[in-house]
């Protein structure tokens, strides 16, 4: 007869919230902290004032899709300006994508935009323009809705006793039990989604999820951590560890009961005393961003009305930047000498342009650097002023002529309004 497996080890207690009263205390803790410090944010207000169960959940679903590594106080007047716009499922259903990247310029990420309307159109024509209403659900049939945001919705909105587990809730949680392991391995991951889902309030889990976060944000920060005004110090290992050091009758981080714990430190790399709190979490070493070049053209004419405009094209509908707009650009080798790269510019606009663009012409304006998560973009940007008219070929990319007001009203990014 084939012997079971064995099921795998749990890690020590000590990496666990295994004791109720702890848990109690730290819910009671947290949430009174809450009531009294928690910032005022449009999203909150109407999750909390909303009565209509659907609205209220949409309400929340926009705000963490724009808060997908993207900072509060940006998110805010995005948030502010499209609920107004938009305030309904029904009403972004019936939008444009185009009026949807307008409004998100400036966001980054554009794909979060398109998939939110999406998924908008989804819930009106597939589902009665009702909400699911349960984190396993949201998952599974909204486009874009991860388990971070299903659990975010279902428990603000709809009250369902969920954890959730985003950057902030991942810091605070290793800190509170001195998880030292790589933060970003799925084994890990699992195992604070694990915790969350134990210590979520079940009477007020949108709050204490809501509560979680806000206390990574505010607090227990990346760098320099307030630890004398955080609320749930007691109950953290990091802070009991770097305060009474190793005299303590705290069981040592890296003697936390087993060998080889999948949680602890890697022995290579112990506590560090100098560190403290911010040994944790740790995470693998980020891959450098890869270094692009591309030269972009602003071509300008004179408009029926004397103001100059400026030649507009849509990039292709999938990939970075998906849909948006962009001066002409044509992405070049590494290390190409500037006069090699004038003539691959020149080229290029001689194909949009259907007549000989002489690469001497175009006069260089100087470079913009853009930070895209993964790319180190930089911009080598020319000019070129057209006197006559031009014909664009028409089976090319969309392309439109704008003044200045019209491009900074356009779906451009950042990159280009830098440019």
């Amino acid at each position: 007869a084939g012997v079971p497996a064995a099921a795998p080890a749990l890690p020590p207690a000590r990496h666990l919230f295994s004791d109720p009263a702890e848990v109690e205390a730290l819910r009671r803790n947290l949430l009174a902290w809450y009531d009294r410090c928690k910032r005022d944010l449009p999203w909150r207000a109407l999750a909390a004032a909303e009565p209509d169960a659907d609205r209220r959940g949409y309400a929340v679903w926009v705000s963490e899709i724009m808060l997908q590594q993207t900072q509060v106080a940006t998110v805010i007047d995005y948030y502010t300006r499209w609920m107004q716009k938009w305030p309904t499922l029904q009403a972004l259903a019936q939008a444009s994508l185009e009026e949807v990247n307008e409004l998100w310029a400036g966001l980054g990420y554009y794909s979060r935009g398109k998939r939110l309307q999406e998924a908008a159109r989804k819930v009106v024509s597939q589902l009665a323009g009702r909400m699911p209403r349960r984190a396993e659900e949201l998952q599974k049939l909204l486009p874009g809705v991860g388990r971070y945001t299903a659990g975010a919705i279902a428990s603000i909105s709809y009250g369902q006793a969920t954890g959730v587990v985003d950057g902030n809730v991942i810091r605070v949680l290793c800190r509170l039990r001195c998880i030292g392991a790589d933060s970003s391995s799925p084994a890990v991951i699992d195992r604070l989604w694990d915790m969350a889902n134990v210590l979520v309030d079940r009477s007020r889990p949108g709050d204490f999820n809501q509560a979680l976060m806000e206390l990574g944000a505010t607090v227990c920060v990346p760098k320099s951590p307030l630890c004398g005004e955080c609320p749930v110090k007691q109950h953290c290992q990091a802070w009991r560890r770097k305060l009474f050091g190793k005299a303590h009758p705290v069981p040592d981080v890296e003697d936390c009961g087993v060998g080889d714990c999948p949680l602890c430190p890697p022995a290579t790399e112990p506590w560090d005393s100098s560190l403290g709190v911010t040994n944790f979490p740790r995470k693998a070493a980020k891959k450098p961003p890869r270094a692009m070049r591309t030269a972009t053209c602003v071509l300008e004419r004179r408009g029926c009305h004397g103001a100059p405009e400026y030649l507009l094209v849509q990039r292709p509908s999938s990939g970075l930047l998906a849909g948006l707009w962009e001066f002409p650009s044509v992405p070049l080798a590494q290390d190409l000498q500037e006069e090699k790269e004038r003539e691959e510019l020149a080229d290029y606009l001689q194909v949009w342009m259907g007549q000989p663009v002489a690469a001497k012409g175009l006069q260089f304006i100087g470079e913009v650097i853009h930070i895209f998560s993964h790319i180190h973009q930089t911009y080598v940007v020319y000019s070129l002023h057209l006197d006559g008219d031009v014909t664009l070929d028409p089976a090319l990319s969309p392309s439109r002529w704008v003044t200045e007001d019209e491009f900074h009203a356009s779906a451009v990014s950042t990159a280009m309004k830098k440019v």
